[in-house]
C-alpha cells in the first residue's frame, strides 16, 4: 500500500481533521464533485438528470457507526422515506445501507430489525445493496445478509476484492443465489488480511468477476455488479461477458457519481446496466476522504481546488 494511501486512510478516522475539514471552501468544492448536496432532494434531482442518460441510480445516505438506538431508527425511517420518493417519481432507483448505521455496534437482532423493515418496504424488483465495511465486520455483516437472503432475494450484499478471504466468502455465498456487489475495498488493512499490492487486488477482481459472471450465467447469481472506475477491468469483465454469451443489458457496473462519468454514459449508450451510486448527508468526511485514497487522480483534483478563485 503507498504511503498516501495510508496517511489518507488514517487521516479518514481523525475525529480532529472531519470537525475541521467542512470550513475550509477547498474541500466542499472538491466534494461537490463526488455528491450533488448533503439533502435528499439534492439527491433526487441528480437522479433525474442520470435517468435522461439511461443511467440508473443507488442511493446512499452518509453515516457509519452509529451508537445510539433511536437515531438508528431515525435512519430506517430516513430510508423508508427514500423508497417513498423512489416510487411517487418513478425512478430507476435502488438503495445502499452501511448495517453500522443500522445498529449492529448496538445489537445484530436490532440491525436485523431495521434491516428488514427496509427490504420490505422495497419494491421487489429492486435490490437492497448492504455495504461491506471494515473487515472486523465482514462475518457479521455476511450473517446478518445471509439471514435476510433466507426470506427476501430482493438484498444484495458488497464484496471486497482487496480481502484475502473473498475467494472463500463468495464460494460459501453463491450455493445461496445472492446478488453481489464486487469493489476494491476501501479501508486500511494490516497485509495479513488485504492485499497490499494494487496488482494483486486487481488480479483477485477479475478473477471473483469471472466467476459472479460464470455464476450468473448458471443462474447462481441473482446480480453481479461490479462497482469500480477501473476502466481497463470494466472492459476486460466486458470482454468475458460477451465471450461468454451474456447481453448487453446483462453486464452491470456501478461507479460513484462524479468519477469516470464519460464512461458512466459509455455504458449506457452501448446498452450495458450502468448504476452511479449517488451519496448525499453532512457525515461526508470519512467517506470522501476514502475517495481521495482510492484514487491519486481525486486526491490531484482537491490541490488543484486549493488555488481555485
Amino acid at each position: 500500500m503507498s504511503l498516501m494511501r495510508s496517511m489518507l486512510l488514517a487521516a479518514s478516522q481523525n475525529q480532529w481533521l472531519r470537525q475541521r475539514a467542512a470550513h475550509y471552501p477547498f474541500v466542499r468544492r472538491t466534494v461537490s464533485r463526488f455528491m450533488p448536496g448533503e439533502t435528499l432532494g439534492d439527491a433526487l434531482g441528480a437522479a433525474q438528470t442520470l435517468r435522461g442518460k439511461k443511467i440508473g441510480t443507488v442511493f446512499t445516505h452518509l453515516g457509519e457507526n452509529i451508537k445510539d438506538q433511536s437515531e438508528a431508527r431515525q435512519v430506517t425511517e430516513h430510508y423508508l422515506e427514500v423508497l417513498e420518493r423512489i416510487r411517487e417519481r418513478g425512478l430507476q432507483a435502488e438503495i445502499s445501507v452501511k448495517l453500522t448505521q443500522l445498529g449492529l455496534d448496538l445489537s445484530p437482532d436490532l440491525c436485523f430489525e431495521h434491516l428488514n423493515a427496509i427490504i420490505e418496504c422495497a419494491q421487489k424488483d429492486s435490490i437492497v445493496w448492504v455495504d461491506m465495511e471494515a473487515s472486523n465486520y465482514v462475518d457479521a455483516t455476511l450473517d446478518l445478509y445471509r439471514r435476510a437472503l433466507k426470506t427476501h432475494p430482493n438484498v444484495g450484499i458488497c464484496l471486497q476484492a482487496y480481502l484475502h478471504r473473498t475467494k472463500d466468502d463468495l464460494a460459501q455465498l453463491l450455493p445461496l443465489r445472492p446478488s453481489i456487489r464486487l469493489v476494491k475495498g476501501a479501508y486500511n488493512e494490516p497485509p495479513e488480511i488485504a492485499f497490499a499490492r494494487k496488482q494483486d487486488v486487481d488480479k483477485n477482481y477479475f478473477a471473483r468477476g469471472k466467476e459472479m459472471l460464470r455464476a450468473k450465467k448458471e443462474n447462481r447469481c441473482g446480480r453481479a455488479a461490479f462497482g469500480t472506475h477501473d476502466v481497463t477491468l470494466i472492459r476486460r469483465l466486458s470482454e468475458f461477458a460477451s465471450t461468454e454469451g451474456f447481453r448487453k443489458a446483462d453486464f452491470e457496473v456501478q461507479m460513484l457519481y462524479g468519477i469516470q462519468r464519460t464512461e458512466q454514459e459509455r455504458l449506457a449508450s452501448e446498452g450495458c446496466t450502468s448504476i452511479v451510486l449517488v451519496a448525499y448527508g453532512s457525515y461526508w468526511y470519512p467517506w470522501f476522504v476514502r475517495r481521495l485514497a482510492e484514487r491519486p487522480a481525486n486526491l490531484w483534483f482537491m490541490v488543484r481546488n486549493v488555488f481555485a478563485a
